[in-house]
Parts: structure tokens; sequence; C-alpha cells
């Protein structure tokens, strides 16, 4: 148990999504092997503030590994018969049916009890049979389901209901946090509008406001995908951007767009230009010296254009490893933003961006670096 700077109470290691989803993955396939030898499966809980996506990691885990999914929030339950179900005579006895939410066949599946502590206490003292027997009342759970909980953090200016030792002891417990270049490639792959990718990623302190999380900046770039030019409606900006964002938020925003930085050079341009310096290193240079040197800027740039070749995931050609190549060189580049830009080539899921290393003056650095 930890507590952060806003005195939250959270369980387990403190991890970006992606760390989080191996942690849940691997504790899933521990639970499926533990059930086929005849052991216990293990239910995990995922903690972390509002609005980070742990919901959605839990549901891109179930469709990507085709695991049958079930979803449940007792917050909203207000009788027991919400959770175990509804009492029917059997021959001499009375036994509990299943309630429609229970799953039915078997798994491989999971299902995912979203914002567990919003329940009311006495719901949360009912789900304790659920985590340790995989079983309420009269009927289990199939085989090889595996419950996943979500929670928001203890203590704080949440609304919550405290957990105890003995419900704790029951789960595996992790920590969500926010990681803006994990969030960023998740956005490439989703198609979110890349104007406000080039946004988290240049003011990523304000992903972790009230009404400001990586779910309602989503919500507001949905919105403004349709309009072309931000400049030219600058008022109904404002007005959806007041709609789900903090004050603070959405006027870095508004001021975002009203210094052109909005318009941030796309990686396909950077890889498409067939004059480099003229086409994207004069445009780049131009919009990072200002009255002081925009280093966010330039990281976001970096930022960008690996994870475009991440989420392409083809070869480039030679003409865009020219570019790429450019790029890494560019003589106003900071140091440390061109290694980082190298370590992640290094490390990306894609081999083939790995020719960009074969160059004198990257070996060069690369070779100071180590």
């Amino acid at each position: 148990m930890a507590r952060s700077a806003h005195d939250y109470i959270y369980y387990g290691t403190e991890a970006h999504a992606g760390e989080v989803r191996r942690f849940v993955e691997h504790v899933i396939r521990a639970n499926i092997e533990n059930e086929r030898s005849g052991g216990r499966r293990t239910p995990v809980c995922i903690w972390g503030t509002h609005g980070i996506g742990k919901t959605e990691l839990v549901r891109a885990i179930a469709e990507e590994n085709k695991y049958d999914f079930a979803y449940i929030a007792p917050a909203q339950f207000e009788e027991m018969g919400d959770l175990i179900g509804m009492p029917a005579i059997v021959g001499d006895h009375t036994v509990f049916r299943a309630p429609d939410w229970a799953p039915k066949g078997e798994g491989p599946g999971i299902l995912l009890i979203d914002d567990v502590n919003r329940a009311d206490d006495r719901i949360l003292r009912g789900i304790m049979q659920l985590l340790q027997n995989f079983e309420l009342v009269s009927w289990k759970l199939p085989p090889f389901w595996q419950i996943i909980l979500t929670a928001n953090p203890d203590g704080g200016d949440y609304s919550v209901t405290p957990m105890d030792d003995a419900m704790l002891t029951r789960m595996m417990h992790v920590t969500m946090r926010f990681d803006v270049k994990v969030w960023a490639l998740w956005a490439e792959q989703s198609g979110v509008d890349p104007r406000g990718i080039n946004f988290v990623l240049t003011y990523p302190e304000l992903a972790s406001g009230r009404r400001s999380t990586p779910r309602s900046l989503v919500q507001f770039f949905e919105a403004i995908k349709l309009i072309p030019n931000l400049k030219d409606e600058l008022a109904l900006v404002q007005m959806l951007a007041d709609s789900c964002l903090d004050d603070e938020t959405a006027v870095s925003f508004l001021t975002y767009v009203q210094h052109n930085l909005s318009e941030l050079i796309a990686p396909e341009e950077i890889l498409k230009a067939d004059n480099f310096k003229t086409e994207v290193q004069q445009r780049i240079e131009r919009t990072v010296r200002q009255d002081i040197f925009r280093v966010d800027i330039m990281a976001t740039l970096c930022t960008r254009l690996v994870n475009f070749l991440n989420v392409r995931n083809s070869k480039p050609s030679d003409a865009e490893v020219a570019n790429i190549r450019s790029f890494i060189k560019m003589p106003f580049l900071p140091n440390d933003l061109r290694l980082a830009m190298l370590q992640d080539i290094i490390q990306s899921p894609n081999p083939s961006l790995k020719t960009v290393l074969a160059d004198p003056e990257i070996s060069v650095i690369l070779l100071n670096k180590m």
C-alpha cells in the first residue's frame, strides 16, 4: 500500500498501461494453468484515478485475446438480488437463479467488476464470496472465467467504500498511472485527432486534472474532428472545450490553436518530403525557435514520428529512411531527444526501422552514448 501526493491510497506496483496489461495477461494465463491442475483462480484489481482507461484496457485484453466478456457496475445494484440472483423453489428446497449478467458458457472469459468500491458496503460484502470461490450462493462462474476489478483510490476526494483487509487479500493488485508516450501510441493506433495527440504530448501535465482526463480529452478531440480549421471556429472550439475540460486545459488548448501549434508538421509530411531541408527542417526550426527554444514541441514531433512508424508497421522506403535520418541529424535537435529517439527505434516492435541506424553519423552518436 502507498500514498500519492493527493493522499490517495493505492495498492500494488504503480505502472503504465502497457505494464498493467502484461501483468493482467500473465495472471490470467497463470489462473488458467492453475485451474487445469486443480488449483485456485485469483482475481486482479486495477486501481487508478478516473478517466485513465482502466475499463477500456480490460475490454481490449478480452477482445485481443478472443476471451468472452461480461460486465457489471455494482454501484448500480440496489438489492442483494441484483448480485446473487433471485430465489426459486426446486423440488423441496430453495435455490438462487444466476442473474442475467452472470456468464453462462465455458471460458476463457473475463468478468469485469467495474468501479467496485463505488458500490454500497452491503453489496461490497456480498462480492467477497465471489472473489474467494468464484461462486455466489447457488451458482458458480463457468470454468476458465477470470475476475478483473477496477477501483478508484481510497482517500482524497473520491466517494468510495473502503475495502477491509479480508477483501483486499482475496485479490492481486496493481495501480495504473498515466504515461503520455504510452497514451500517444494508443491514440495513434485508435485514430485520435492528430492535433489532440500533439496537444497532450506538448502539455502532458494537463491530462491529470479533475475534469481533464485522458477520457475527457479524447471526448473533446472527437468533438473537434469535423472542424478542419480550428482557428476559424475558435468560439465553437471554446464551447466544446469548456463542456468537458478544466478551465486551465481549455485555455491552454485555445492558446495552442491561436499560436498555430495545432498545425504542427505531420509524420507523413516528414516522410514524404522531396526536399527535407526546405520542406521539413526549416519549417520545424521556425516553429521551435521562438522567444525560447520549444523543447516540448520538438519532443512531441519525435514521439509522433516514432509512433507513426510503429503503428504503420511496414518497411520504410529508401527515401523515407533518408528523411528519418535527416530528422535525427537536424543540428538544432537536442542531444537528449536525439538519443531518446534512437533508443525508441532500437526498441521498436518494427524491426525494419533498424535500417535507420545504418548511417555513419548515427553510429557515432550511439557509440558516444555507450
